[in-house]
């Protein structure tokens, strides 16, 4: 017998997605994926902030904001306006959870802040996200992804040893706060299953880049010592970096003393290097970096990667080819995994975009749909929820 198919997990919650730019939107992309029903609030003049961030645009729609604004749909309105604060408060009472990214105060200048909106909605879940916190001396302040990157200790780790701090490709600050985001939400909802009570979430840029700089944050606590930029390399374990070959460069993570020796046992055949007594233990190797990656190094550059690849695999010691995004994309393993979905764009037509990673076995994602246009769906929201003709 065929099961009855399960319904979406978030299915019949709805989300009032006030933020714009990327971990608000990413939070909101991520609850969409699961099921929930997000409507997408913008200004009509503009709409979101990244519809306009280049360089990269197809059909005059931003690459940007299309990779953090599917299955929404998006209504028009300006929150300065009288009107249109009413509106919203009207949405708000027929939502579960509000999300928004503004400034301090701004929301509290319209009526539409978590105190306000919990007066038509009692069990109202509502996400803050800020740079810094609502309780924060910096409450103030507008929060960057790139300025947290610096001031949460991030890109002192991040770049060459004598090269100057580096922030990463991506905004990692912004997509860790959606993630943290997506939890808390997950959380509240479960929270008022239970009780019937609803909450409010304050989360910061800064104090989740602080959680996610994890072991290195750890061992500064412990040690009371800053910590050092490595590179491409590791600071807690060696090898485990970038290494040339005579024709590219492979990634090698050798994570423990076994998988050392049968590096230099049956991959590099080169037996002597793991019985020397520098190189023996990972923390002798710690000590002896500076000879033991020169060594390595000389070893590898006389074989081409594919064949270094092929025997580190027969081995079992973590190993990877340094991939363009491009060629990531089009792996094979991408395409296995249904990493690249394809959606029918009103403008665009046939549409690529980076699929949901989460895997559910009994409640499986949605069917993508695309990022929505500036307030393609106003009137269908306002009238299927507050019944207000065209």
């Amino acid at each position: 017998m065929t099961p009855t198919p399960r319904k979406p997990a978030l299915h019949g919650i709805r989300i009032l997605d006030l933020s714009r730019v990327l971990a608000g939107p990413w939070c909101t992309m991520t609850l969409g994926d699961l099921g929930a029903d997000v409507i997408k609030i913008e200004n009509p003049k503009g709409g979101d902030d990244t519809r306009n961030w280049g360089p990269t645009f197809v059909e005059g729609e931003s690459a940007y904001y299309l990779c953090a604004n599917r299955n929404k749909r998006s209504v028009a309105i300006d929150l300065a306006s009288p009107e249109g604060q009413r509106t919203i408060r009207e949405l708000a009472a027929r939502c579960d959870v509000v999300v928004e990214n503004f400034k301090a105060g701004a929301l509290q200048r319209y009526g539409l802040d978590y105190e306000s909106l919990r007066k038509v909605k009692p069990d109202l879940i509502y996400c803050s996200i800020s740079g810094y916190g609502r309780t924060s001396p910096l409450a103030d302040r507008a929060g960057y992804d790139y300025v947290v990157q610096a001031e949460a200790g991030l890109m002192s780790i991040t770049g060459e040893p004598d090269g100057e701090p580096m922030k990463v490709g991506v905004a990692v600050a912004d997509l860790f706060t959606g993630m943290y985001a997506v939890q808390a939400i997950l959380a509240a909802i479960i929270a008022r299953n239970n009780d019937g009570q609803g909450q409010l979430i304050d989360l910061a840029l800064f104090d989740c880049q602080l959680a996610m700089l994890a072991n290195v944050a750890s061992a500064t606590l412990v040690s009371g010592q800053e910590p050092q930029r490595f590179g491409n390399a590791h600071a807690s374990v060696v090898p485990y970096q970038v290494l040339p070959t005579r024709d590219s460069e492979i990634v090698l993570a050798v994570g423990n003393d076994r998988q050392f020796k049968l590096l230099c046992d049956e991959v590099l055949e080169r037996p002597e290097i793991a019985a020397d007594a520098r190189y023996t233990t990972n923390r002798a190797r710690l000590d002896h970096r500076d000879t033991l990656i020169p060594l390595l190094k000389d070893v590898l550059r006389t074989r081409d990667a594919d064949e270094w690849q092929r025997r580190l695999a027969s081995t079992g010691i973590p190993t990877g080819t340094v991939r363009t995004v491009g060629a990531a994309l089009a792996s094979p393993e991408a395409a296995a995994r249904d990493m690249v979905a394809t959606v029918q764009h009103p403008k665009v037509g046939s549409l690529k975009l980076v699929a949901s990673p989460i895997r559910m076995s009994g409640t499986p994602v949605v069917e993508p749909s695309p990022p929505p246009l500036l307030g393609e769906h106003t009137e269908q929201v306002l009238r299927e929820l507050l019944g207000r003709a065209p």
